[in-house]
This record gives C-alpha cells, structure tokens and sequence, in this order.
C-alpha cells in the first residue's frame, strides 16, 4: 500500500491505495463517491465513471490512482446546488434517462463541455459524449438535455416539470432526479457493517470434466473467510425458470458446458482479496472436444450436452392449409436462407446481489433481476430452506434487456452468506458478465413464400434452428416465438413453419428485447422485398396488400379481434416513404407485430397491494421489475387516474412483503398486466374516498388487487377457439440512407394503445430502434470454442451517439380493450422491424440483398465507429 494526496470535490484527502488499484476504485472505496459507476473497468469505453481531474474529463476505471497523486477530482457531488439542481431539472424535463446508470458520467461531461463551450450544436455534443455507451435512450433525449442545460446556463428557463399526472400527462420519471445525480443506490452502491465480497471462479473450458479442486491456496490468504464449491450446497444445486438444468456450482466428475460455468465462489474481506483467492483456486480439467453447431448437435450420434435433456432442447409446429399446393399454384415463389448473429445485451450494470443474514434466521437478498419472486424460489431451493426464510427486494436495475430474467450470482452470494454468517456482496466484471448471463439466439431460418400476380401471399413455409447454448434458459420459448411470428404481420392463408431450440456447449442463450420475433421479422421482410421486385412494386405497395386486419388469421391461427393498428402505422410514414424516394435516396420499409403477454397457454398475473401509510402516502406494491423502461412511473399514473390523487401520493415498490408473485417481467406484459391491477385495486380506495373517507381515515388499510389472465392457448393446440395472446404491438419503420450508403433518417411508427406517458413511450422506440441499428449493422458477439472472442465494448458494435442517425417517432393509438386505458407494451416492438428496413435500404443503395447479419459488409455499416472485430471468421460460431 502507497499513500497518495487527492482533493476530492473540494476536500483534500490522505489515501492509502493497492498497487494498480484504478481511481475508480479510490473514490467509490475509499471516498464513498458512488456517482461513478462501475460499467466495463478496466476498459474505459462506457463513459460511467467519469471524474473531471484538474480540468480534464477522465475514465477513472482507466486511470491509475498512484498517477493522480496531488490532483483535485471533481464529480457530481462536489457541483454546487445550483448547478445540481439545474442538472437534474434538465434531464428529467427531456426525459433524457431510464435506467439511469449511465446518466451520472454523461452528466458530468456535458459541464466539462458546457464549461469550456456554452453553445455546442447536436453533433458537437454527439462527439463530446463520444466515450459513453448508452444502451437506454439512442442518446437523442440525453442530447435534449445537453441542449437545454446549456440553454438553462445562458440564462433561459428551464421548462417546468409536471408536479402530477394520470394517464396521457409526460410526468417525470419516478427518482429520476436521484438518478441524473448518481444518488440512486444500485446494489454495487449498498454497504453493511462487515460486509464481505465474493468472487467467482468460471470455467476455463467450453466443455470439460472437473477432475479436481484445490482451494487450499485461497484459503491460506489473509481476509478469505470461505470458499465454496458444490459440495457446500446444501440444496438442490441445479435450477432454472423452465428446466432445472443448470447447476450453481459444477461439482467434480462433473462436465463444463460452458465458459460461463461456475466452479467455486470465494468470500472475502474486500473485494481485491476475493478475486486474488478466486485467481488461487486450483482446477484441474480433462479438456473435451465441444458441440458448438447446433445443426450438428441435433443429429444422431452428437456428445450429449446437458445431463439434464437431450439435445432438442424444443420443438414448435405451426402448420395450416395446403402449404406445397398454394406454393406450386404461386405466381412467383422466393426463397433464402437467412442467418442472424449471438448479441451480448450489454446492460450497463453488471450483474450484482446483496445477501445479508437477518436476526429471525432468515436471510435477506438485494436483487435486480427481472422476477424477484422466481429469484426467491430458487435460492430458497438451492440453500435447502422454505421459501418464507429468504426476504427479496427489488434494487431497480441499470438495465436488462432480458438478460437478468435467469439467476447470475444469486445462490453462491446467498451461499456464502449463510456460509460465513455475514453480508456478503458479489459482483460480476464486465468480462464475468458476459461470459455468464444468456445472449440473443442466432437462428438459421429458410423460408419459401409465396404470392399471386397482385402479390397478394399465398404461402409460407419455414424451417428456423436456433442455438440455445448450454442451458435452457428460455430457449425453447423463444423459438416458439420465433415460430408464431414467423409470418410477421402479414395476412397468409397456409402457413407450414417448424422451429428447433438446440443445446451446445456456446454460451446459453435465452430472453432478449424482440424474443424471436426481431430474427423472423429480418427474414420474412427480405422476402417481401424479393416479391415486390418480382411483382414490380415498392416496399410500400406490397405491404399494403398484406398487412392483417380485424378478421384476418394470425401466422398461430388466432383470429384478430381487436387493436389491430399495422395498417395505421403504414400510413402513418407513407408519405416520409415516398418524399425520400422522390429526392432520390435509398430507402428501406418494414412492418412488424409482437406480442405483449406471454401467452400460448400460459396463466398470467397481474399483482397489486395499496397501503395507506401514517404519513398519508400510499405504499404501491407490484410483482413486477423497473430496469429503466418507467413501469413504476407508469403505475403512479394509472393510480392518479384513478383517484384523482396526486401521483406523488404512491410510493411504488418491489419486494417480498406481500405474496405478488407475477414471474418474470418479460413478453412486454408489465405495463399491461401490472397496469390492470393497480388500476383495479386503486377502484377500491377510489371507492372509499368517493364515501368521504381521507387518506388520514385510511391509515393501515390494503387495497388489494390479483388480476389473472388465463384464456390463451398453446401453439398448435386442439381448440374449438385460438387465442395465443392477449394482445398485440404493431409498427412500421422506413430507413433513409445518405448518398454514400451511411445511416440518415429512421422512422418509426408504432401502435401502442394508449401512451401512457407520450415522453417515456417516445424514448423507448428511440432507444429500441438505437438497439435495432446495432443489431442490423454492427452488433455480434462470435465465440471461439466456445470462448466470446473478444470483451471490449467498442468491439461488440453498439452504436455511439455519432453513429446515431436522426430518429421520428410516430406515436400511433389504436386502444387495447383488455388493457388499462387501452395500453399494451411497447418495450420490444421498436426494434423488430429496424434491421428488415436497412436491409431494404441498402438493397436500394447498391443492389445487393443481404442475408446475414450483421450487415458488415455496407457501406452503412463501414461507417460506423464500432464493431470492427479482427481474427479467422472461418473460426467463429
């Protein structure tokens, strides 16, 4: 240990600090400065940690703290109060954040830059902010703020915020000025009083059996209090949300399935130690030859890959009509392979949980997974113990994106907790992260279609196989998705589609924004394009004479009934279509449906409990998980709505007091089941209110609210009836290039009920459609024998706010019977049309018709400041 001088917002400090301990860690550490975030250290390509030292903006996850000896660092928490306030009020008033954890760093950047240019146009800001990631918004809200800060400091005002609203009113995200502050505690910011860290030892091999473990080493080191293996489970080590296929720890004798795989868990007193111990954990292995193609894995003789199943991990058939006959009577027929690629999600918060042990004998786990109540069974199962003696709590998450519906480091922190009899933090490096949690599904899809002379459809037949990795997660799911909206949303009178979830030894894939339906969709819109050129239309006019309507059979056969609102979406950018045709540009369309609802069979929940507290307010409680896209902003306002009490008035919140067991919060269902409950349980304290009583009368009562939705049916079921969902997201989405071929214009309109909060909705398409670019153009994560080839952010292709082009989005409302105020969810459709557009863009660009993504080889693509991978393709899955 060295001790260097630093001047911490303003205070001058003495600080002992480990060799090569970055001064990202100095401050949060030593100086308990949270604002800055741990996003990607070592890296220094997110942007979250930013600190101004001695006047220049600086990663600190990056910059040695031996280095900064004698220098003053600024961050958020040494601003003034007025330039806090006036911050803060910038952000929230543009709706410039959801999740939030970025916002701190870009925060700060945009004072460095106001600072030294109080003017800047769009693009210079899109430059300054250059270093940070923002994987939320698509940067053009946080570019709004950047604006009107810099307008605010010249002297202008500030628009002013809503103080309340119900549904229809831009009422500020619920703690958004806590989070533009960096004063929202997400996990990683929790402390306790002797608090350990935890760290994980990951497999090094893709496939391999453990033939041996020896901690001695770890546990020789000072400040190691335990270090776990799968011999310490005292529960049932294997779980998983659908199939119990995946182990906690993998015990000795065992096979390694992936690279993610957890072998030992360390504790101790600081996390430096911890991962030094992690590092001394001696693990002999007898490397085995992996299964990586999933077409391979599925055929007769392939190594088996989880004990747990055989390798078809699901199968999904839709089939109606007279498939070969309608294709063989088609005018024109195309037909194409189509390939789509492994995503990382990219959340800028790696995973992180608390455990802390309680004085009853029951433990309590800080989470921010997406289904707190599945993370509660799991972990009471894995520690062998009722599920009442684990409590849960909701930390609202730095983003998801789907990838923390599966467990991470929840049981071997709660292990190690019960273990050591103490509070026990683990948190994941960027690197651990994605090694770990479960990516989007590249699927393989061949398709046939069909259509007549007027190029009306006539048929389609596909064949999709997706690589599941190595565990189930919600594979077999997402291929059934994939399946049911493999037609997208297009009127098709026979319909032959089967779908494959596959196991190998990659790493697992499960939920990710557009579950399925954003891979078909890049397929089903390339062959429309290919029709219309047989036909001799435009985009535009072929899908005008396929868009579903009201009585038109969904690809599931499920009959459209209600809010069915594609074909207002189509109209809505028809003249931006053919205004960019007419002043020569390339331009590419896509239309898209997605569920919202889970459905094919499943019982569904919405949860609500309302607790009139003594101070007046109202407790609102719901089962399901904020990460940034403004569910318990959304629930406030469907509670004002009801009451005709201030929004302010309901306090939302995520644990395990009341039994709001809703599963995960996935399928774009939040808004629409949580919303139905807390509408129907804010009616019962509308009631009493409407009878005279005040709150003050009210103090203790629970209004309480359990809304099922049990009505739809399985995929290929036998019914007198189809209903696969509850409802539907519908958009269309027109791509404009430059002349050179480089990203211009995207517009999008979307179908999305009823906007609850217009801001917020807005910002979730802008930032879908952000996710949709990256997809299409940059975006991949390929693996090496099963390894990720490559961790650094800027590798993995998404998009900077200078690689973002300018975004509309058309707001469409064609209200939803079955849900609150006619809403349904908007969180996936922004991105399920987006890479069938460019596409078609490119195509009109320079002729050629793309089949795989991402799209790499174009110039659009070229263009782009990330995503430029080097290394043997040939040896990439």
């Amino acid at each position: 240990m060295g001790t260097i001088h630093l001047t911490v917002n303003g205070q001058p400090r003495d600080l002992e600090v480990a060799p090569g301990e970055s001064l990202l860690e100095t401050l949060r550490d030593r100086c308990g400065t949270k604002s800055v975030k741990d996003g990607c250290q070592p890296q220094g390509q997110c942007g979250c940690c930013l600190a101004i030292i001695d006047g220049q903006a600086k990663v600190t996850c990056a910059t040695p703290s031996e280095k900064c000896d004698g220098k003053s660092v600024l961050t958020l928490e040494g601003l003034s109060d007025e330039e806090r306030a006036m911050t803060a009020h910038a952000f929230v008033a543009a709706a410039g954040l959801q999740c939030g954890f970025c916002i701190p760093g870009l925060a700060l950047r945009a004072k460095h830059l106001l600072d030294k240019h109080p003017s800047p146009t769009r693009d210079e800001i899109a430059k300054a902010i250059d270093v940070h990631l923002c994987r939320c918004t698509g940067y053009v809200k946080i570019i709004d703020a950047i604006e009107l800060l810099a307008a605010a400091r010249r002297g202008e005002p500030l628009p002013p915020l809503l103080e309340t609203g119900g549904v229809g009113a831009a009422l500020p995200r619920y703690g958004a000025v806590e989070m533009a502050l960096g004063d929202h505690p997400y996990v990683a910011d929790l402390e306790r009083p002797g608090m350990l860290h935890g760290a994980l030892v990951l497999s090094g091999h893709a496939r391999a059996r453990v033939v041996s473990i020896d901690a001695r080493a770890a546990l020789a080191m000072d400040g190691v209090r335990a270090v776990a293996t799968a011999d310490d489970v005292p529960g049932e080590r294997w779980y998983g949300m659908l199939h119990a296929d995946w182990p906690g720890f993998v015990a000795v004798g065992e096979e390694t399935r992936c690279v993610g795989d957890v072998i030992a868990a360390v504790a101790a007193d600081d996390e430096r130690t911890a991962r030094a111990a992690a590092a001394a954990v001696a693990v002999e292995y007898e490397v085995l030859e992996p299964v990586l193609d999933p077409e391979l894995a599925i055929a007769d003789g392939a190594a088996r890959v989880n004990p747990q199943h055989d390798n078809v991990l699901g199968r999904t058939r839709v089939a109606r009509g007279d498939v070969d006959g309608a294709l063989r009577d088609s005018a024109h027929v195309v037909s194409g392979t189509w390939r789509t690629q492994r995503i990382e999600h990219l959340f800028l918060e790696p995973e992180c949980a608390l455990a802390e042990p309680l004085p009853d004998g029951a433990l309590k786990l800080y989470t921010q997974g997406q289904g707190i109540f599945d993370d509660r069974r799991q972990v009471a199962r894995f520690l062998g113990v009722p599920v009442e003696a684990v409590q849960v709590e909701l930390v609202p998450n730095g983003g998801a994106f789907g990838g923390k519906e599966d467990m991470s480091v929840q049981a071997q922190t709660a292990l190690l907790c019960a273990l050591t009899g103490r509070p026990v933090m683990t948190r994941l490096t960027r690197e651990e992260s994605i090694r770990l949690h479960p990516k989007r599904h590249p699927l393989t899809m061949r398709y046939e279609v069909g259509c007549d002379a007027e190029g009306r459809l006539t048929a389609i037949r596909a064949r999709l196989i997706g690589d599941s990795g190595a565990y189930a997660s919600v594979g077999a799911k997402v291929l059934e998705r994939a399946a049911g909206h493999a037609c997208g949303p297009y009127r098709v009178p026979n319909v032959d589609v089967e779908a494959i979830a596959a196991y190998t030894n990659n790493p697992p894939c499960g939920a990710m924004r557009g579950f399925g339906a954003n891979q078909v969709s890049f397929a089903i819109e390339g062959c429309l394009d290919l029709l219309a050129e047989a036909v001799g239309l435009d985009g535009y006019q072929i899908r005008d004479r396929n868009v579903l309507a009201i009585g038109d059979l969904f690809s599931t056969g499920q009959v459209l009934e209600k809010s069915v609102g594609i074909r207002k979406t189509l109209e809505a950018v028809r003249d931006r279509y053919y205004e960019a045709k007419r002043a020569g540009k390339a331009v590419g369309i896509g239309c898209a449906v997605k569920n919202s609802g889970i459905g094919n069979g499943v019982s569904e929940w919405g949860k609500c409990r309302l607790v009139v507290e003594a101070d007046r307010s109202v407790s609102l409680y719901n089962g399901y998980t904020e990460m940034g896209q403004g569910l318990l902003t959304v629930l406030q306002q469907f509670a004002a709505e009801v009451t005709g009490l201030p929004a302010a008035t309901f306090h939302p919140k995520v644990d395990s007091t009341f039994a709001l067991d809703c599963g995960q919060t996935t399928g774009s269902r939040a808004t629409l089941f949580g919303g139905k409950a807390v509408v129907s349980a804010a009616g019962h304290l509308r009631a009493d209110l409407d009878r005279g009583a005040s709150l003050a009368d009210l103090v203790g009562r629970v209004y309480a609210a359990d809304e099922v939705i049990d009505d739809t049916t399985a995929v290929g079921a036998d019914v007198a009836k189809i209903k696969t969902h509850t409802a539907f997201g519908w958009a269309t989405q027109v791509c404009v290039l430059d002349e050179a071929g480089r990203l211009e214009l995207v517009i999008a309109a979307h179908d999305v009920g009823r906007a609850v909060n217009p801001d917020l909705c807005e910002g979730q398409v802008e930032g879908s459609v952000h996710m949709g670019l990256g997809y299409a153009l940059t975006e991949e994560l390929p693996t090496e024998d099963g390894m990720p080839v490559s961790f650094r952010l800027r590798d993995l292709g998404v998009l900077r706010a200078r690689d973002m082009p300018a975004c509309e989005v058309i707001l469409v409302e064609d209200p939803e019977p079955e849900g609150p105020y006619g809403a349904k969810g908007v969180g996936e459709i922004g991105l399920v049309p987006t890479a069938g557009a460019v596409a078609g863009a490119l195509a009109a660009f320079d002729g050629i018709r793309r089949y795989t993504l991402p799209m790499k080889d174009s110039p659009a693509a070229r263009a782009i400041s990330v995503g430029h991978l080097k290394g043997d393709r040939s040896r990439w899955r």
